[in-house]
């Protein structure tokens, strides 16, 4: 068990309650995915799993072996470690190559021989069919192609968990669809993926675990949610 939330209440920074009653259960190698409107409160479930946000009451909290509800702030970083986080708008340092990207994230979680720092970054650019751009500057880069660097980027560090918010949603259809082709493909690897997505085309070719928010609640719509009942009907 990776995640485990149950009648977890989640409230934004304004003190705005977004979701009430949550119970989640995320194992190793699953694809979870969360759906629902924008503002149905997807990014911020996403936000409490490595702390950017608090959850406000929960009979049980736990991502990672670790209680979110008695985490101290100090050992945030040491949990966010154990898990790559994947934004819909890349976030990637302007100023600096790929490579260098990649680097400033191994230097920063504790690598320090050169030699495995490049080897790391040559692994996971092949993995994501990027080694070629590894000396180009995001500007270079198309959409698709930085959202590449980003899962790379998010599988530094060999996480259990990667939690993608919204992933495909700047992209053409053809390049959300090897985005997803490439995500499914860590989950086989037996890495945890949950994602959020308004998209909800995406599970007819890449089902998986599936999750709803609607109306200040959440709930497992796995087996009886169907592909031709609109998310806006929320």
């Amino acid at each position: 068990m990776l995640i485990e939330y149950k009648n977890a209440t989640i409230t934004q920074s304004d003190g705005k309650t977004v979701l009430q009653g949550v119970d989640l259960h995320v194992d190793a190698g699953e694809f979870v995915y969360i759906i629902g409107r924008v503002g149905s409160g997807k990014s911020s479930l996403l936000k409490t799993l490595y702390c950017e946000l608090d959850i406000d009451e929960a009979d049980e909290a736990t991502v990672l072996g670790t209680d979110l509800m008695k985490i101290r702030r100090k050992h945030i970083p040491a949990l966010r470690r154990q898990m790559g986080i994947i934004f819909q708008d890349f976030q990637l340092l302007a100023d600096r190559t790929v490579y260098k990207n990649l680097r400033f994230v191994l230097k920063a979680t504790g690598w320090k021989k050169a030699e495995d720092i490049d080897n790391r970054i040559i692994q996971v650019l092949t993995d994501v069919d990027m080694l070629d751009r590894r000396d180009r500057m995001p500007h270079e880069l198309s959409g698709g192609e930085q959202q590449r660097i980003a899962i790379a980027r998010a599988l530094l560090n060999s996480p259990k968990l990667i939690i993608a918010d919204e992933p495909t949603a700047n992209l053409d259809a053809e390049t959300a669809l090897g985005i997803m082709q490439l995500l499914r493909q860590i989950a086989q690897t037996g890495t945890a993926v949950i994602m959020s997505t308004h998209n909800v085309s995406l599970l007819q070719q890449y089902p998986g675990i599936v999750y709803r928010c609607c109306d200040g609640q959440m709930s497992e719509t796995t087996k009886n949610y169907r592909l031709d009942a609109n998310i806006s009907d929320c």
